[in-house]
């Protein structure tokens, strides 16, 4: 059987939805370590990510823990709120091995436990993040006369639940459905982390350019085979709900993916709502209200390994 063909969508004028890197070549060299087999005591700028010894900086090693987001680590060990094997340590960049019991101080707990995740049912017109281009960003549907009346997750709604609060992840302007704003860096980085593979699906109307039906293979590229951008695209699942709409399920989120998608197989894009990411499902949340996350809700399993 031959290997499906692969067809290259167009590329889009923006970057994808996760926050891209800066490329290696616009860091300044890294100088040679000295020959010798007694470093200096002491090297300017942050210390390196990691070690021969495989130690990690205690920021980071709490942000893979999920115990914490590296910028909220970095406040805590400031604070002296961590402990590591049972001894505080407050200096910024300080080191641990991955053997190592990291705790937290129950202050740091209580700071934690004060965050707040919205889940917003965003109307078209709205961008994700700051505004652009006259458009306004959908955080400013988070007011007090917008939250949905059947939000039973019994948090009262606080002036300082609008601070730092960021979207994780985006939804285009012409797009509608469950947008995901958070205080919480950990939710963020199960979202739209690096390595995050949650489930995001969507329901697509759509209609094919030449009014005749689309072809089986054409169904199957969208499910794999595609390439965006020069990359392969990851296995999704994408399935007939009705006669003018698809079901998708996706484990990556590029810029406009689906509408470029659709585009390469020949289909027009009429209408795309988000519906559920991971666990947390839209549900009968009105266009244009919020609610918070309940305490009892997850967008994935807890981490196995924890704060002690």
């Amino acid at each position: 059987m031959k290997p499906p063909t692969r067809i290259r969508a167009p590329r889009p004028g923006r970057g994808a939805d996760r926050p891209s890197t800066s490329p290696a070549a616009a860091q300044p060299p890294t100088p040679p370590r000295p020959s010798s087999a007694s470093p200096p005591a002491s090297r300017p700028g942050p210390p390196a990510t990691s070690h021969d010894d495989g130690s990690l900086r205690l920021s980071k090693r709490m942000s893979e823990l999920g115990i914490a987001s590296r910028r909220e680590a970095d406040e805590w060990i400031a604070r002296g709120w961590v402990r590591v094997d049972g001894r505080v340590v407050a200096e910024l960049g300080s080191r641990v091995l991955p053997s190592q019991h990291i705790t937290i101080d129950a202050r740091a707990r209580n700071a934690q436990a004060q965050l707040v995740t919205v889940l917003l049912n965003k109307p078209v017109g709205y961008v994700s993040g700051q505004a652009e281009d006259g458009y306004q960003p959908a955080r400013v549907l988070v007011t007090q006369d917008r939250q949905w009346r059947e939000d039973h997750s019994g948090i009262r709604f606080l002036p300082q639940h609008l601070k730092s609060l960021v979207p994780a992840g985006r939804l285009d302007i012409d797009s509608v459905g469950l947008l995901v704003l958070t205080q919480d860096g950990r939710v963020a980085r199960q979202l739209i982390g690096e390595d995050s593979t949650i489930e995001k699906e969507y329901l697509v109307r759509v209609a094919t350019r030449s009014g005749a039906p689309l072809p089986a293979d054409a169904l199957a590229l969208l499910c794999h085979g595609l390439e965006l951008d020069g990359e392969a695209l990851l296995p999704a699942t994408v399935e007939w709900v009705n006669d003018d709409q698809l079901r998708f399920v996706l484990q990556e989120g590029k810029k406009r993916q689906i509408r470029r998608m659709c585009d390469a197989v020949g289909l027009q894009v009429l209408g795309l709502k988000r519906v559920r990411i991971g666990a947390v499902m839209l549900g009968a949340l009105p266009a244009g209200q919020w609610r918070y996350l309940r305490f009892d809700e997850r967008f994935v399993a807890a981490p196995s390994a924890s704060a002690g």
